[in-house]
Parts: C-alpha cells; sequence; structure tokens
C-alpha cells in the first residue's frame, strides 16, 4: 500500500518565508534573496517527504502568498488595475495581494476570504468581462523541474477548473458557465506540458465537491471535466478533494475518466456510507484521507486500520493520505524544546504525520499487523488515562438552562438605555481593538520571558504604551477608545494562559494568510478561568479618560475555533465551557467600571458545517447560544459589541443577529461593502460597524474614500444605527500607517455627521 499528502507547510520550520518576504516588502532585501529562501524551503520540504519514505511527493503546493491568487496569474485571470502598474511579475502579484500605493499608483488589494472551514484565508480572484482565461503562467511546472533536477519526480498539484470558477468573483455579465471551455482548454495545455516534462500524476484539488451542489453545479463540472480529461496525454489524473464528502456528486465523480479519486474519511460524515452504498471503480485508485491533517493528535491507529480493512471490500488500490492539506497544521515537532514529554507524545505535526503514514503502510504490509511495533506503541498511547479533568466545570455546564441564555430586557429597550447614557454623536468613530505592536513592545515582552525584564518593569513598559494609545486616540478624536492590547501576543493565545485546561507550544506556527502566521494553543483538559484576564490593564486604561474605554475580550467559539481542540469531548461542550470563563471576566469588566465591552467573535462562521442541512444542530444550535451565554448577565446600559471579519455573513445574518449584541463591527472594505445590502434586505437589528477601510493592507485611505464608504453606507442602513470603524484590529500596521489613516476616519466621520445631523 502506497503512501501520499495532499500539500505541506510552506513557511518554512520556524517561518523563514514570513520573514524573509517582510524584508522583502521594507527593502531590505531583493527579489534574488526572497526566491532563494523560498528555493531553500521547497528544497527542505521536499527531503523530508523523500527521506520519510513516502510514495507520493506533492509539488507546487508552494505560494509566496496564497494557492488561489497563484492560480489567477497561471491562468491569467488577473485585474488590468495591476497589470497595468507596470511592476515586476513578482511585484504585481504582491499588488493584487495586498495594495500598492507608491509612485506607480494607489490600487486596492483582491477580497480576502476564509477558506472553507478553517483559519486559512484566500484571495478571491476577480473575473470581468474582459478577462480572457488561458495558461500563461510557468510555476508549477516550474518547480516540478526544480523537483526532478534534485533527484525527486513528484505529484504536481493545482487547484481545480470547478473550485477556482466556484470560489471567483464575477464583476461583469459573465458567469461561471460562460467560461467553461476557455478554462477547460488551458487544463488540458496542463496536462500536456505536464506530460511532456514526464509527470506520471498530477493532483487537482476539487474542495468545492464537498459543498452543496445544485444540479447546475453538477453540471457544470461534469462538462468541464469531460473536456479537460478527453485528453490527458499519459498523465495520470487525480482529483482530490476535502474538509467533507461528495454525496451530491459521488456516482458523477466516479463516472469520469480520472485515474485516482481523494476522499476525506476525517471530516467527510458520509464518505464512507457513500463508498459502501455505491461501491467503487476497480479501475480507479483510491487516495483514501484517514491521517487528519487540521489537528495535531497523534492518529489512533486501530481506528484508522479499521477503516482502510472495510475499504478494502471495495476498493481494489488504496493510497494512504492526509484528509487535507498540512498546511494548517505546525512544520515539525523537533523544535518543541520547552513542551514536556508527556504532553508532545500525544502530538503530530506535519513531519511526524509523515512519520505515522510511514508506520501506517508499515503495519498495513506485516503478516502479523497486531504484533508490529508501531501498532502497539500507538494502543499503548491511546490506552493511557489523559489528565486535565474538571468534575465542577462539567457539572455547570450540564445545569445550564434555557434562560441562562437571555439576555434582559430586549434589545430595542437597551438600545434606549444606552443612547442616553452614552451621548454619543452621530456616527460614533472607534476601532476594533488592538493597536501597533511595535519593536519596543516585543522587545519587552522577550526580555520578559528571558528573564532580562522584571514583572515590574514590563508592567511599567505597558502602562506606558497604554498611556500613549490613549492619548493618541484622543488627539486623533476617536468617540470610543481602547487600551491597545499591547500586553497580548495573540487574542486567543493570550486568553489560554490565563485559562486551565490550556497548554501552549513555542514554534506551532501556522500560515493564517500571507505573511501572519499564529500559533494556536491546544486545548488539553476542561476549561475554567484561572484568574482574571484583562481587567487590570481596562481598568487603567478607563482611569487615563472620561471617554468610554472598551473592554476587550475574544470570544469562547473564536477561542475554540482559533485553538487546536480535542477530540475527545464535543466542540459544543468545548464551547460552553470557555463561555463560562469568559463571562465571569465580562461580569468583572463590568463590575469595574467598564461600560462597554467588546466580545470578539472573528471566527464564528469559521467553523460552520460546509453542507446546510448540518448548519443547525452541528454548529450553530451551541455557537451562537455560547456567545449569548457570555454577555447575558450584564446590566441593560452596559453595551455588548463583537466583531466579524473575512467571511461570508449573508446566509447566516439572521443568526448573527440573534447573538444578541448591541453593536457588530464586521470587516467590509475588501469585499466593498457588498454586506450592506444583506443588512438592509433582513432589517438587521443591530447597530453595525461596516469596516470602511482595509487594514491588511499598507496603504493609507484617504478622507475622500471613507467618506465615500461612509455614504454608501448611510444609502442602506439608517444613520442612527452606524459607526465608523477600520475593518479589524490595527496590531500588523505600523504607527506611520495607522496614525493619517484614523485621521482620515475621523475627519470623514464628522463630515459625515455635519451633513447628516
Amino acid at each position: 500500500m502506497k503512501t501520499s499528502i495532499i500539500g505541506y507547510p510552506r513557511i518554512g520550520d520556524l517561518r523563514e518565508l514570513k520573514f524573509a518576504s517582510e524584508k522583502y516588502f521594507r527593502g531590505e532585501i531583493t527579489s534574488a534573496q526572497l526566491e532563494q529562501t523560498a528555493k531553500e524551503i521547497r528544497l527542505h520540504n521536499l527531503e523530508l517527504q523523500k527521506n520519510s519514505g513516502l510514495d507520493f511527493i506533492v509539488s507546487n503546493d508552494f505560494s509566496f502568498y496564497d494557492g488561489m491568487l497563484d492560480t489567477a496569474f497561471l491562468l491569467n485571470a488577473v485585474s488590468q488595475r495591476y497589470t497595468s502598474l507596470g511592476l515586476s511579475e513578482l511585484d504585481t502579484y504582491f499588488a493584487a495581494a495586498r495594495g500598492y500605493q507608491g509612485e506607480k499608483g494607489d490600487v486596492r488589494a483582491l477580497a480576502m476570504k476564509k477558506w472553507y472551514n478553517t483559519n486559512y484565508h484566500y484571495i478571491v480572484p476577480e473575473i470581468d468581462d474582459s478577462t480572457e482565461i488561458k495558461l500563461a503562467g510557468t510555476k508549477p511546472f516550474d518547480l516540478f523541474r526544480e523537483a526532478l533536477d534534485n533527484g525527486v519526480k513528484t505529484k504536481p498539484v493545482v487547484i481545480g477548473a470547478y473550485t477556482f470558477l466556484n470560489l471567483a468573483r464575477y464583476t461583469g455579465q459573465r458567469t461561471a458557465a460562460d467560461l467553461t471551455d476557455s478554462i477547460a482548454v488551458a487544463y488540458s495545455e496542463l496536462l500536456l506540458k505536464f506530460s511532456r516534462l514526464g509527470a506520471e500524476w498530477i493532483q487537482i484539488d476539487e474542495p468545492s465537491l464537498v459543498k452543496d451542489m445544485t444540479a447546475g453545479d453538477i453540471e457544470l463540472f461534469v462538462s468541464l471535466y469531460k473536456k479537460i480529461l478527453a485528453g490527458k496525454y499519459g498523465v495520470r489524473v487525480l482529483v482530490q478533494t476535502y474538509f467533507g464528502d461528495v454525496r451530491d456528486c459521488f456516482n458523477e465523480l466516479c463516472g469520469l475518466d480520472f485515474d485516482g479519486i481523494g476522499l476525506d474519511l476525517v471530516e467527510g460524515k458520509r464518505s464512507l456510507e457513500l463508498i459502501q452504498t455505491n461501491g467503487f471503480p476497480q479501475d480507479k485508485v483510491l487516495f483514501a484521507g484517514v491521517v487528519n491533517g487540521k489537528n495535531i493528535w497523534r492518529n489512533n491507529y486501530e481506528k484508522t486500520l479499521s477503516v482502510v480493512a472495510e475499504l478494502k471490500k471495495y476498493a481494489k488500490n488504496i493510497v494512504l493520505n492526509t484528509s487535507c492539506s498540512l498546511l494548517h497544521v505546525p512544520c515539525t515537532l523537533a523544535n518543541e524544546t520547552k513542551l514536556s514529554e508527556s504532553y508532545k507524545k500525544y502530538f503530530a505535526y506535519a513531519k511526524e504525520k509523515l512519520t505515522e503514514l510511514a508506520e501506517l503502510k508499515t503495519i498495513l504490509g506485516s503478516e502479523d499487523p497486531a504484533e508490529e511495533g508501531g501498532y502497539l506503541r500507538n494502543t499503548a498511547l491511546h490506552s493511557e488515562q489523559r489528565s486535565g479533568g474538571n468534575a465542577a466545570v462539567r457539572e455547570k455546564v450540564a445545569s445550564l438552562t434555557e434562560s441562562d441564555f437571555v439576555r434582559l430586557p430586549g434589545f430595542a429597550e437597551r438600545e434606549k438605555i444606552q443612547k442616553a447614557r452614552f451621548g454619543l454623536p452621530l456616527f460614533p468613530t472607534t476601532t476594533i481593538g488592538s493597536f501597533p505592536q511595535t519593536a519596543d513592545v516585543k522587545a519587552a515582552r522577550t526580555a520578559l520571558r528571558k528573564g532580562e525584564l522584571s514583572a515590574a518593569d514590563y508592567e511599567r513598559t505597558i502602562e506606558k504604551k497604554i498611556a500613549e494609545c490613549v492619548a493618541l486616540q484622543e488627539e486623533i478624536g476617536l468617540d470610543v477608545l481602547v487600551h491597545g492590547e499591547f500586553e497580548r501576543n495573540d487574542m486567543v493565545e493570550y486568553f489560554g494562559e490565563c485559562l486551565d485546561g490550556y497548554i501552549f507550544t513555542e514554534k506551532a506556527w501556522v500560515q493564517s494568510y500571507g505573511t501572519r502566521c499564529v500559533k494556536p494553543p491546544v486545548i488539553w483538559g476542561d476549561i475554567s478561568r484561572a484568574k482574571p484576564m484583562t481587567v487590570r490593564w481596562s481598568k487603567y486604561a478607563q482611569s487615563l479618560t472620561d471617554k468610554p474605554m472598551k473592554g476587550m475580550l475574544t470570544g469562547p467559539v473564536t477561542i475554540l475555533n482559533w485553538s487546536f481542540p480535542r477530540e475527545d469531548i464535543s466542540l459544543k461542550e468545548s464551547a460552553f465551557q470557555i463561555a463560562l470563563a469568559i463571562r465571569e471576566e465580562v461580569l468583572d469588566l463590568e463590575a469595574n467600571g467598564i461600560s462597554i465591552i467588546q466580545v470578539d467573535e472573528a471566527a464564528l462562521r469559521e467553523k460552520l458545517p460546509l453542507r446546510r442541512s448540518d448548519w443547525r444542530e452541528d454548529y450553530l444550535d451551541w455557537a451562537i447560544p455560547a456567545f449569548r451565554y457570555v454577555h447575558s448577565g450584564v446590566k441593560p446600559e452596559t453595551q455588548i459589541h463583537t466583531h466579524m471579519c473575512y467571511s461570508e455573513f449573508a446566509d447566516i445574518i439572521k443568526d448573527i443577529d440573534d447573538m444578541d449584541a448591541d453593536v457588530i463591527t464586521f470587516e467590509a472594505s475588501r469585499s466593498d461593502l457588498t454586506i450592506l445590502d444583506v443588512l438592509k434586505a433582513n432589517d438587521f437589528r443591530t447597530e453595525v460597524g461596516p469596516g470602511v477601510y482595509d487594514i491588511h493592507s499598507p496603504r493609507i485611505p484617504s478622507k475622500e474614500e471613507i467618506k465615500a464608504a461612509i455614504d454608501k453606507m448611510t444609502e442602506r442602513i439608517p444613520v442612527s444605527k452606524l459607526w465608523i470603524n477600520p475593518d479589524c484590529g490595527l496590531k500588523t500596521r505600523g504607527n506611520e500607517e495607522t496614525v493619517p489613516s484614523l485621521k482620515n476616519l475621523v475627519s470623514a466621520a464628522i463630515e459625515a455627521r455635519n451633513e447628516n445631523g
């Protein structure tokens, strides 16, 4: 039995790509030096896969920013506003990803959305009526040749034609159906080029097949691949799916001339059932996704072997595969020097998952699998009793009743009470929470960690930064202030460090988007609040100003979704445990004079099942109540805010309204404020702040640009319900961008106030 993976992390074991890219953006290294770093990462990854004994080694899973953006450049689907800048190919690519503001012009970045049900963000290609789809790029072929030159024949991977068309944004009159002929020709040429290079297999990723599909969707998919597969030129084609099952198109998928079909046996609820019910074509290879590519817990070999044994009844040729790309887990446990072995033995990062595949291959090839060493060690590990239980927390979750999730009085009455209390002007201005994490803040945190700075001196440093931040906001003229979050390393990890039941890694970095990497904490046991988490800093910040100071918290669903969750209890149970802890913090903030409290649920939509039929029972019926429980105990005059970013909210907008927050801020700028139409159509009752500029781009928006966004908002939302704010926290930006941007924001709000007052 052979082994395969869908993709490997591309950031480098120690985030080498992030640091090199950021140096390039600052003009500190050349494009050649950046390319060299990228090549070193790719060759390192190839060597790891080769040495592990992996049978199908991947190429073209590397990207400088995002795979969908790479595919847009491959297919010539790049807006003229970027190509007309006259930049180099690499800088044109980064302009589309990050925006550009310089001597060659001023353009905003492409929209960015969550990649299915993950915390990874993809760049949304734009297709207008002038877009000519054709094979234009060379990257997949270049990287295949690079691997060959280093003695490795790979299985190159590209995002599939259907998924590309499914996720693209259409800005003109044309639709996906209008592009089937041209994109089919492009993919046919791609197969021909790989054939001439000597490729034996090519992996075409089609994750959009696991979403709900209409008859028209299925027809489009079948039409595309009948054309693409009409001439394979001797190359064997694997269609790879992940993040769910293909219940809507399983038979059509099996009926097409693919040589291999990749199915997710971890998140695919019906994948095994589909094979059992319909059988599997004996002339095709089943790439069975049995090793979880999204979580860090060691594979349970006994369960996996049971699944493989069942698959063998239906499939003649099986390849052991990951459930999805290993992009979603850290690179290697080798760099976890501080984590106790009592924890590490339960974990498998990307490199260790290669070992798991090798061990499973050995076990399956053994005459007596149950006596094989790898199997015995794994069975012993999974039979151990783990620590971390808290019976009191479990009992409290079990005792929750319907009334615990209801805040009184109702929204309309609270809104009147709060407007009278705060007396804010029309278009009140605020930020989402964090301010730039400058070099001195990071240096102080590092010095504290190394013991070079005392806790008292560190706290004085943070107080100084908070005082500067409050003074800056008052100078700029913002109406509702924040303390800047200088004490926080990450909006989830910081809270995890204050909770019992979490453990923390040292180098478990995972790419979120572009050069942004996160280090998700690990939910090890039952969760409870060990101590107040934010009260000290929020109370201090409020003492510096007469303006309202927002208390800043991360919500239970986001904390859960941006952690590596337990697999021995349900996500619902974990969410409610975290909600108990955050509720305690909310009430503590209120008791200490904080009158506005923001509980961010940036990742609310992230774990929403990809199929609508699973939404309620599997997610919304516990995710929304978890948030409601957090704030259901506060006084009517305490204003609860929340924030959400980089998701498609239209289909759950009523559920978002049902969260019963008083104010919700949304990421909206990269999607041209399209959420406004959704809010209007659904009579959204909650006060709302659609982000008026994109903080993930280094460009500075003008006052006129922001004012135009405000004008667009007032056409759809009552002015009494509108807030003016950036679209996300400012942590990743510099002061040189943040200050002028916020000054322009306040000036635009004042102008709108004068016009509408």
